[in-house]
């Protein structure tokens, strides 16, 4: 707001760039520009400042559609005055000489006089538009013909060009209807969506079950081929212990051999052995038969009491009767009488015996 500075009986006007003062002296207008600074009288003067610059005014009603439902218009309506001096005229700027302040209040009316011109227009347009078009965006939907609607017929205004203000631009922010409808029309797409997120979720499922399911392949084909090389394992391990008992088998069957073949080469030295010292104690045993029968008979008695002799035990003392002496002396003595001649013949043939024995 303009700024006055006090002094007795005049007063100091300063107001910023942005702001257009009017002033009239005795019902003449004395000067009218933006950004004036200038000393006036209080008693004389009548002050006036208009803003110039752009002005945006919030908008928020309720409409019906076609389909008797209710939509809540959410816009914005920006606007400034071009003609300083007519809205000067149309309204009350006037201000308080000593406070510098509107006497009334000018832009409550001007923000009364937009937001009924433009829900007038609103209304119309909403009011032959379904509830489903005119929440549809794009040109044709109920956003852009509102706002066209609105601009057009702000601009278009009587009123609204004779106190010299000038919509810059409309804004409708949004079309909105009452909350249970809009929960209604966002279910689809809520519906839609929460289809999305299943079929997602099951195809990430599904996708994990399949890679479930060739990871137990893997590990079933690791499993059998694991399998087939321990069965391979096993088999080469049998055929080398069966290899090992074949050669073990063999091995001893050669030394059995061997054994064998030296047992009866052993054996049939044994055999010649024995039958060469069988035909030479048969040989002799000839021979010492031959000796014996061109032996005497006393000679074989002696013969058969030395073999006898040396198989008696031991003989510590020998006590012998006279009369054993006796008969032993007679037949001593009968013996050498009656073979004095064939002592003699038999001592030719002795020599043979006893190069025998």
């Amino acid at each position: 707001m303009a700024q006055i500075a006090r002094q007795p009986f005049v007063r100091h006007l300063r107001c910023d760039a942005t702001e257009h003062v009017v002033q009239w002296r005795r019902g003449r207008l004395v000067r009218s520009g933006a950004g004036l600074a200038f000393w006036f009288r209080p008693l004389l003067s009548a002050l006036s400042v208009i803003p110039v610059d752009d002005r945006e005014l919030p908008l928020l009603f309720h409409a019906r559609t076609a389909d008797y439902q209710d939509v809540t218009v959410q816009a914005a309506v920006a606007f400034r005055f071009t003609d300083p001096d007519s809205a000067a005229r149309r309204l009350d700027f006037s201000i308080d000489p000593t406070t510098g302040r509107w006497q009334s209040d000018p832009l409550a009316q001007v923000a009364q006089l937009l937001t009924g011109t433009a829900q007038q227009q609103a209304l119309e347009v909403v009011a032959d538009l379904p509830l489903a078009r005119a929440l549809a965006g794009g040109p044709d939907g109920g956003v852009g013909r509102v706002r066209d609607r609105v601009a057009a017929g702000l601009t278009s205004d009587e009123r609204l060009l004779a106190m010299g203000l000038e919509v810059v631009g409309v804004q409708v922010v949004a079309l909105r209807p009452e909350p249970d409808v809009e929960r209604a029309l966002q279910t689809p797409a809520r519906e839609q969506v929460q289809q999305e997120a299943d079929r997602a979720t099951y195809e990430r499922r599904a996708l994990a079950v399949e890679r479930e399911r060739a990871i137990s392949e893997n590990e079933l084909t690791s499993q059998i081929a694991l399998a087939t090389q321990k069965e391979a394992l096993v088999a080469q391990e049998g055929a080398n212990d069966r290899r090992r008992a074949i050669e073990a088998a063999a091995a001893t069957a050669i030394d059995d051999q061997a054994a064998a073949d030296s047992t009866r080469l052993l054996a049939a030295a044994d055999a010649e052995a024995t039958r060469l010292r069988g035909e030479a104690e048969a040989h002799a045993e000839a021979a010492r038969m031959a000796a014996y029968a061109q032996t005497g008979a006393d000679r074989l008695v002696a013969l058969a009491l030395r073999e006898l002799a040396g198989h008696l035990p031991p003989i510590g003392s020998l006590t012998l009767a006279p009369d054993v002496v006796s008969q032993a002396l007679g037949a001593l003595t009968a013996g050498g009488a009656g073979g004095a001649g064939a002592g003699g013949a038999g001592a030719g043939g002795a020599g043979p015996s006893g190069g025998q024995r």
